[in-house]
Order: structure tokens, then C-alpha cells, then sequence
């Protein structure tokens, strides 16, 4: 059994899933919630995880014809049935987790977490595809101050920074994949983009929830260290993504998200 963890996790997508259950923890801490943050990190997690082994699950035939050796489940390094059961099981704590924050925070996570899922199941071959990450990362600030006792919308700002942090997330991890993609006949928004175009979206959209962190953020000193932070971290991933480390590239997208929410909580920044 502890073997086949591994895998498991691995077909979870460890790492964006990792990250914005920590972005969305510390969004909770800053927000003054205490324990109630412990709810929204189970809640969070246990949706990214759904949406995680979702995906290895119902791409797990065209993963086999492309012969992913990063995909435990088209390895069959895990039974696709477990990795079927795993993903409904945290849906089913994600639920029930999401319940326990309240209707209004309920409502505002399970529709992100439901746009993961009809990305899965659907929008990934359409050139719609950016708009579940879009909708999912704009409504990830709002599960934190729509939880009881907050019960407020978030500042029009970070909603608008996930949003296209979202968007700009769902570029970078398409790249690294674009040929295998176009093989097995996803053709997303970025596949019909190309390379070089998907790139010069996915630096725009980033840049932009970078300014828009750094224009919330009240403390002078905080926008400075954002303001920089987030340029070199910018700077970065274009560098890796030119050098043809897409796969870099995406891990930084995924930990600049991260930066910019401890930064917004480090700078004092109001959510709502």
C-alpha cells in the first residue's frame, strides 16, 4: 500500500495543488480567521486534489499513447481505479468542507472547483480553456472572506490578480505540452496560440497579477519588495521558458502565486 502512495500523489499534481492550498491558507491567516483557517486549507486542498486526480484519470488513455513517463497512471505505477476513487473521495471532503465555511464561501469554492472539473471532462480541447483556471483563481480570494464569521467580497483587485495569475498559470503548464497535446487532439487556447504567442499571453497576464498585488498592497516598503520580487520572478520564467525549461518555467508561475499571497499578507493589504 505505501508503495503505490507515491504514484498516487504524484498523479495528484503535488505541486499547483501544494501551492494554492498554501496561497489560499495564508490569504485566511492574514484575513484574522485563526482556526477556521485550518477549515479553508482542508477545503482548498482536498478540491485541488479532486481536480488533480480527475485529470490523470480521464487523460490516462491519451497519456498511454504519447508515452508519458511522467504520469504514474499511463505508467501504470497505480491502478486508475484508485486513482478514480481518490479523486471522488476529495470531492466528497471537499464538499463537506467547503459546507462547514459557510454558503456564501461554499458556493464561491465548489463553482471553482466545478470549473476544474469541466475543464477536465471538457474546455481543455476548446480554446476556451483559460476560463475555468480564470474562474478558479479569481474565486479562490473570495472562499477566504465569504467564510463565516467575514461573510464579505474580496477587493475587486486580488480577484482580478487571480484571475489572471489563472490564466497566465494555465498557459505556462500547457506549453511544455503543446506537441503531445496536438498528437492526441487537445487543441486548448494555447495550442492554437503556439509557442511563442502562448509565452508573450502568459507574460502579460502574470505582469498584470503582479501589478495589480503590488497596487493592493498598502505598505510602502511591501509593494517595493513585491514590486521587485515579482519582476524578477517574472523575469525568470521567461528566461527558463526561452531556454526551453517550460517545465521550470510553470514551477515558478506556480511559485510566484504563492509569493504574491504571503506577500499580501506580509504588506497588510485589506482583502475586502
Amino acid at each position: 500500500m505505501l508503495r503505490g502512495l507515491g504514484p498516487l500523489l504524484r498523479a495528484a499534481h503535488p505541486e499547483p495543488s501544494a501551492a494554492v492550498t498554501l496561497a489560499a491558507t495564508a490569504l485566511a491567516v492574514g484575513a484574522g480567521l485563526g482556526a477556521r483557517s485550518v477549515l479553508v486549507m482542508l477545503a482548498v486542498g482536498s478540491g485541488q486534489l479532486s481536480i488533480g486526480w480527475s485529470n490523470d484519470w480521464l487523460d490516462r488513455h491519451r497519456d498511454r499513447a504519447g508515452h508519458r513517463l511522467d504520469k504514474p497512471v499511463a505508467q501504470h505505477e497505480v491502478d486508475p481505479r484508485t486513482v478514480l476513487a481518490a479523486a471522488v473521495g476529495a470531492l466528497v471532503v471537499c464538499v463537506a468542507t467547503s459546507l462547514a465555511l459557510g454558503p456564501a464561501a461554499a458556493v464561491a469554492h465548489l463553482v471553482g472547483v466545478t470549473a476544474g472539473w469541466i475543464y477536465n471532462l471538457v474546455v481543455k480541447r476548446t480554446a476556451l480553456s483559460v476560463v475555468p483556471w480564470m474562474v478558479a483563481f479569481g474565486l479562490l480570494p473570495a472562499v477566504v472572506t465569504l467564510t463565516a464569521p467575514l461573510g464579505r467580497w474580496p477587493a475587486w483587485w486580488i480577484m482580478a490578480a487571480g484571475a489572471v495569475l489563472g490564466g497566465g498559470a494555465h498557459l505556462a503548464n500547457a506549453i511544455p505540452d503543446l506537441e503531445h497535446d496536438r498528437a492526441t487532439g487537445v487543441e486548448g487556447l494555447p495550442h492554437r496560440l503556439g509557442r511563442r504567442r502562448a509565452l508573450g499571453v502568459a507574460t502579460v497576464l502574470v505582469a498584470t497579477g503582479v501589478a495589480l498585488v503590488t497596487y493592493g498592497v498598502t505598505s510602502r516598503t511591501a509593494t517595493a519588495v513585491i514590486g521587485v520580487a515579482g519582476g524578477t520572478g517574472l523575469a525568470w520564467v521567461v528566461a527558463a521558458t526561452l531556454r526551453g525549461r517550460d517545465r521550470a518555467a510553470f514551477r515558478g508561475v506556480v511559485a510566484l502565486l504563492l509569493l504574491l499571497a504571503i506577500g499580501v499578507v506580509l504588506g497588510g493589504a485589506a482583502l475586502s
